[in-house]
């Protein structure tokens, strides 16, 4: 009597294998599936702060710092706010590593600028600026990207930047780091669907 032939069935090795499978495919998709929605809610808080947080620090330069032949709103600003406002829960983004990073980064900018004054070897002064920047937030856990910013704009900056000497490091950096960093407080906390500093870790 003549069998009939019957499909292959998978054994228990292969078939765990399937369902591993099937398993990392269910999660790849949902995984592509959360990257890709849009957070209407979010997006519109981190435009209100990116806004509020630029637009107050350019006013001040224009009405104020304008009479006192200063730039006040330098490009490293603009990446701070793409962070404390769009990105409120990165490490990179905390009060701590916002101030630290700018302050450290300007006050090792303006020095090394001091050491180096030549601008044959200003390439050299701006490579040792932001070398030593980014060793010294790393050394305080204060790593702050636009800090590297901050510091070659010590050196590359224009000639109003450069003439400030140490006072750079008041104003503009302290100074416009202290508003982004008020206007991410009240802007941040004002829904509830972000907090900063993230989960209120100030240090």
């Amino acid at each position: 009597m003549q069998t009939r032939a019957k499909g292959h069935r998978p054994t228990g090795a292969s078939k765990k294998t399937h369902l591993k499978v099937h398993r990392g495919i269910r999660i790849a998709r949902y995984v592509v599936y959360r990257e890709t929605l849009i957070d209407k809610k979010n997006i519109y808080w981190s435009f209100i702060g990116a806004f509020i947080g630029i637009a107050s620090i350019g006013l001040l330069s224009h009405y104020y710092m304008a009479v006192k032949d200063n730039l006040f709103l330098i490009g490293s600003f603009g990446a701070s706010a793409i962070l404390i406002y769009g990105h409120t829960q990165s490490p990179l983004a905390q009060p701590r590593n916002l101030v630290g990073g700018h302050i450290l980064s300007a006050i090792i900018g303006v020095t090394i600028r001091y050491l180096i004054p030549s601008p044959e070897w200003e390439w050299l002064a701006c490579a040792l600026a932001v070398a030593l920047s980014l060793i010294a937030m790393q050394i305080t856990k204060t790593v702050h990207p636009p800090g590297g910013a901050t510091a070659l704009l010590a050196i590359a900056g224009s000639p109003a930047i450069r003439k400030l000497g140490f006072w750079y490091v008041l104003s503009p950096v302290a100074t416009g780091v202290a508003i982004l960093l008020l206007v991410a407080l009240a802007v941040n906390n004002m829904t509830d669907i972000r907090k900063y500093p993230d989960k209120g870790k100030w240090f």
